[in-house]
């Protein structure tokens, strides 16, 4: 609940500068942008804080979102797929990414970090391969598909607001990854698994079958992710969409209070997190000239952040220590 309160503290004292410094920040078309942008990383993090909080780590969200990003218009456009085949079909290769990576991790004891690298690299080279290293596209039918990624339902008592449909799909998605995560017997296998892996094997837990989940459900969500983004901004250069998403979705969950150690975690503090880094962005493109800085100023915002919750459990278990001692 600290961690929680801190992050949310951490949004107001944003949003409240961002309104002094230039109060068109709160108009209307800006509101629904960050609530947009907020909830398509939501969905990336959400996923990524399964793996995470079992003490791993996936590289390879950002290339899987380009790989879905390019292939889901080829189905459709080019060989001629019904949208919701297409789409089942590239949410059926992204759960097969992640049982990959899960058992790899599992079965042959190799690194998160190792194998989500290369995962990265061969899913980003697959997408210029398959493609030619060429744009892909849904052109300008598909209006209905389309509405998932970037329709909006108007509210007229809001000027120029319209909720995303995108957002909606992410609160969905939040709120059963919430029960999953802390009312269901898998999320507290979850947590005990990053908290020792050893005791949790001792315990009866299976612990492979834990991991494996894991990464099927990150990954799952960042093909879930990648078709949502593909359907809202509709062109995508294998080359480079999604790039550096892994890190925008690994930012949020840290921010939002996951340890990278495992056996941490809130879905309501990693929605959160990422409604915080993207309302830094939105507010240094609207408050300064300077839009290039965001990577800097996000950076010294997210360091500061993780150095202030180390130091303040430094200093609770030294509290508990004393105590503790005679």
């Amino acid at each position: 609940m600290k961690k929680i309160l801190g992050i949310s503290a951490l949004f107001l004292s944003v949003l409240v500068v961002a309104i002094i410094l230039n109060p068109r920040f709160v108009s209307g078309y800006n509101a629904e942008n960050l609530v947009h942008r907020s909830a398509q990383y939501a969905i990336i993090s959400i996923g990524v804080t399964f793996v995470i909080v079992t003490g791993g780590i996936d590289l390879s969200i950002g290339a899987l979102i380009g790989l879905v990003g390019v292939l889901l218009p080829m189905f459709i456009t080019q060989y001629g797929m019904p949208p919701a085949l297409a789409v089942t079909t590239v949410l059926a290769l992204s759960a097969a990414m992640g049982l990959w990576h899960g058992l790899l991790i599992t079965k042959l004891n190799l690194q998160p970090f190792i194998v989500t690298l290369c995962g990265f690299m061969l899913y980003r080279g697959s997408a210029r391969l398959f493609t030619g290293d060429t744009q892909q596209g849904l052109g300008v039918g598909y209006h209905g598909l389309k509405w998932f990624g970037s329709g909006r339902i108007d509210l007229p008592w809001i000027d120029n607001f319209g909720f995303p449909v995108v957002a909606l799909i992410a609160l969905v998605i939040a709120a059963a990854a919430g029960v999953v995560l802390n009312f269901t017997v898998f999320g507290r296998y979850l947590l005990a698994l990053g908290r020792n892996e050893q005791a949790a094997r001792y315990s009866g837990i299976k612990t492979d079958r834990m991991t494996i989940l894991a990464y099927v459900i990150c990954s799952t969500l960042a093909g879930l992710a990648g078709v949502l983004f593909i359907l809202d901004i509709n062109s995508a250069q294998p080359s480079s969409f999604g790039e550096f998403y892994e890190l925008w979705a690994i930012a949020a969950a840290v921010l939002g209070g996951c340890s990278l150690r495992g056996g941490e975690g809130t879905i309501l503090g990693v929605v959160i997190g990422a409604a915080v880094l993207q309302l830094l962005r939105t507010a240094i493109t609207i408050v300064t000239s300077y839009q290039y800085i965001e990577l800097l100023i996000i950076g010294i915002v997210l360091l500061s952040g993780v150095i202030v919750d180390e130091l303040v459990k430094r200093y609770a278990a030294h509290r508990r220590a004393l105590k503790l001692s005679p």
